[in-house]
């Protein structure tokens, strides 16, 4: 090929990657386009609904926790971040036990959900769902969709912590001490 027109493809190249990206950045920017977490509930807010099947199939409700803190936590098993922040959620079930549940709530199949959490001895619960997991995270304040996301609800229903991203001690430490 002419060296001439391998310069003109290199150029049309690079035009283009800026004009995509220049396009990404102003949909990002846009006005009428949410920020990440701005959709749906926040800190302040009750605990929006939850519902989801449980590992053996039966239907169960976040109402069944009434009265009780709540630390939920939107993962899945493909989710690497997902993964390595599970044993630091079952200390932090462990420790709590008696004033906190930590409710998982995985978007993923039954079947590998139930293999991981075996795996690690996650004893909290988990419930399962696929499109209604992402509807539900989303409703509860976590417009980017990403996992793992993690809600903090205190014994009264009120949302007092989210947090996108991967868990460190720390920050779960934080957040517990706005309830403990």
């Amino acid at each position: 090929m002419h060296p001439w027109i391998q310069a003109s493809f290199k150029w049309i190249a690079i035009g283009a990657l800026g004009i995509a990206l220049g396009a990404g950045l102003a949909y990002f920017t846009r006005p009428d386009v949410p920020d990440p977490g701005s959709e749906g509930a926040s800190v302040g807010d009750p605990r929006p609904p939850l519902q989801h099947t449980t590992l053996d199939g039966e239907m169960a409700s976040i109402d069944a926790f009434d009265g009780q803190a709540v630390l939920v936590n939107f993962w899945a098993t493909w989710c690497a971040p997902c993964r390595r922040e599970m044993p630091l959620l079952q200390s932090a079930y462990d420790t709590h036990g008696q004033d906190l549940v930590v409710l998982g709530v995985a978007m993923d199949d039954a079947e590998p959900v139930a293999d991981f959490i075996a795996s690690l001895g996650i004893t909290y619960p988990i419930w399962v769902g696929q499109t209604d997991v992402s509807a539900a995270q989303r409703r509860w304040g976590n417009a980017a969709g990403a996992l793992p996301y993690t809600v903090l609800v205190d014994a009264q229903g009120v949302i007092r912590w989210q947090h996108l991203g991967e868990v460190s001690r720390a920050q779960l430490d934080e957040a517990l001490a706005i309830i403990f």
